[in-house]
């Protein structure tokens, strides 16, 4: 899978993507992952992307032709399955299941927004050359499209065939709780002795699934 980030910033974001798994998934060719800056699709020299909004307000409004052209040369020549991933706090909320979907996929265009956001009518001009899926990623807001579109990376690549060693490595798809534990089976700490629960010691997986299963419904 190639995933194709549109940003202002494509090196805050390949430090993460090149760290631990989805770096070895890069390394091993699993996913490619590609940038397009959108300064470099401006006609002034000065590499400005953003304009006055109207009808006012605070801020300032990403232009929608930088937009458009980053997409149209991440997606020139590409004949495989191919999607444009937009964010807004009105979209879709993003979870496992569009994970699962998006896998699908051989290419992913992610648009990464800054500033108050970018100009409609670029959503409006993409749609004729890929399907557009807005996405909200959690319910707060941040600074920009970044760290939303690295967490959709993230959750894609570790769905994708041979990037954990196994299927049952994804937590999802099997029984797991939001409680672990680790060696040693007794902690001692300020006088008081912190256990492993006996279940987990056991080795009977029927009474550990049940009890994973019960530990992570008590915490939704």
């Amino acid at each position: 899978m190639r995933f194709h980030l549109v940003t202002l910033f494509p090196d805050a974001c390949d430090a993460y993507l090149s760290a631990s798994i989805l770096g070895r998934a890069r390394q091993e060719k699993k996913i490619k992952v590609e940038y397009q800056n959108p300064r470099d699709y401006v006609l002034n020299k000065w590499g400005k992307v953003d304009e006055r909004p109207y009808g006012g307000g605070p801020g300032m409004v990403m232009q929608a032709l930088p937009i458009v052209r980053a997409v149209e040369k991440a997606l020139k020549g590409k004949k495989g399955k191919s999607a444009i991933i937009w964010f807004s706090p009105a979209g879709k909320q993003f979870d496992n299941k569009e994970a699962d979907k998006l896998a699908k996929y051989d290419e992913l265009v992610l648009v990464c927004g800054r500033y108050e956001g970018i100009d409609e009518r670029a959503k409006q001009m993409l749609k004729t050359v890929a399907p557009v899926k807005e996405y909200a990623v959690g319910e707060a807001v941040y600074t920009g499209g970044e760290v939303p579109a690295m967490a959709i990376v993230d959750a894609v690549t570790r769905r994708l065939p041979g990037v954990l060693g196994k299927d049952a490595s994804v937590e999802e798809r099997r029984v797991a709780a939001h409680k672990v534990y680790t060696r040693p089976e007794t902690i001692e700490y300020k006088k008081k002795k912190y256990r492993v629960p006996k279940v987990l010691q056991t080795g009977h997986h029927a009474k550990i699934d049940a009890w994973r299963a019960k530990a992570k419904g008590a915490q939704k």
